[in-house]
């Protein structure tokens, strides 16, 4: 019997993908569909993204399908056809990530979910088809050279803190779910205007917007395919990039440079920075950003008090889980001044 699920340590992913030569392209895709099984179709797809040597972690529900992943370059074309096999997935937009490097997923996870992305709406209450309308990169542009356009970005906090559209609103939210009727009420004396949401790749937006539209919007637009398609077409174009900064990504990398802008803070020392970092202590490890000065002082930690734990024996270590309190201990994504108290 074929396995369905990684059976490796998350350690070892890691060193070998550390290790391998192997060229791999990272993308992401999703498509909004009604599946009857959804665990079926999960069990399936994992048998035929496993021979293609696809990593990545994906998302299966009764609404569809939403995937990151990466592909061995060599195994790109059959990864496709295998793909595009799928009646409802065939020629399904694959965002391609802006850089390069492939070394984003160590393993494949797919799981079935209730929803393909979290929003807490019900979605039996507004028509989930009728959403705004797609904005190409120039469309894009033109709308944003406007100065009565509502910029939004649906991204969390932890997102936006290293990029965004220029004068974007960015709601201080660490989930979508949040953003949804925080968004609404900003707006509310704005329903007549042009309206403009992005975020990484679409998905959100997708949602939000037929959402927004049902509570009487009237103008509601979406970046096409997210920051990365976006910045896809401006490259290929030739247009002005209208995106400062780094794009966060839910992947190893945590980040692919969109522009050269570092709009960011190192949560430490306050020097511009927007690397992303996850605390060594594997007890805390909130994400946080971090300079590369800070984190060779605290061996790359949140907090003192997180790097004199990691230097402590592995048995010491061990009796002390559940009884220090750590940055991820009180919440889940790092912000800038919740850091900075500790004095560092």
């Amino acid at each position: 019997m074929k396995r369905l699920f990684n059976r490796v340590n998350n350690r070892e992913l890691k060193a070998r993908l550390e290790e391998s030569k192997e060229q791999r392209i990272t993308l992401s895709f999703y498509k909004y569909h009604q599946l009857e099984d959804p665990q079926a179709f999960r069990d399936d797809l994992y048998l035929k993204l496993s021979e293609c040597g696809v990593l990545g972690r994906i998302y299966v529900a009764n609404e569809g399908i939403n995937g990151q992943m990466s592909v061995p370059t060599e195994q790109f074309d059959n990864f496709k056809t295998t793909l595009y096999g799928i009646h409802w997935l065939d020629g399904v937009r694959l965002n391609i990530a802006v850089e390069k490097e492939g070394k984003s997923f160590f393993k494949l996870a797919i799981k079935v979910r209730r929803k393909i992305v979290a929003d807490g709406l019900n979605d039996e209450t507004f028509d989930v088809t009728k959403r705004g309308k797609h904005l190409r990169a120039p469309e894009v542009n033109a709308l944003l050279d406007d100065p009565e356009t509502i910029v939004v970005d649906m991204r969390n906090h932890y997102e936006s803190e290293v990029g965004y559209f220029e004068r974007a609103i960015r709601p201080n939210v660490e989930t979508f779910r949040e953003a949804l009727p925080i968004v609404e009420d900003l707006l509310q004396a704005e329903k007549d205007k042009n309206i403009v949401m992005y975020c990484t790749g679409g998905i959100r937006c997708e949602k939000a917007s037929a959402y927004y539209l049902h509570q009487g919007f009237h103008n509601v637009f979406m970046v096409d395919g997210g920051i990365i398609e976006y910045a896809h077409q401006c490259e290929q174009q030739g247009l002005p990039n209208k995106f400062i900064g780094k794009n966060f990504v839910f992947d190893e990398r945590l980040g692919e440079r969109i522009s050269e802008e570092v709009v960011a803070h190192c949560h430490q020392c306050g020097q511009p920075c927007d690397t992303h970092r996850n605390c060594a202590n594997d007890v805390c490890h909130v994400l946080f950003i971090q300079c590369d000065e800070c984190a060779a002082k605290l061996h790359a930690c949140c907090s003192k008090e997180c790097a004199d734990f990691t230097q402590l024996p592995s048995e010491e270590q061990e009796r002390l889980k559940g009884t220090v309190e750590f940055n991820g201990t009180r919440f889940g994504k790092g912000r800038y001044r919740a850091l900075r108290k500790q004095g560092l």
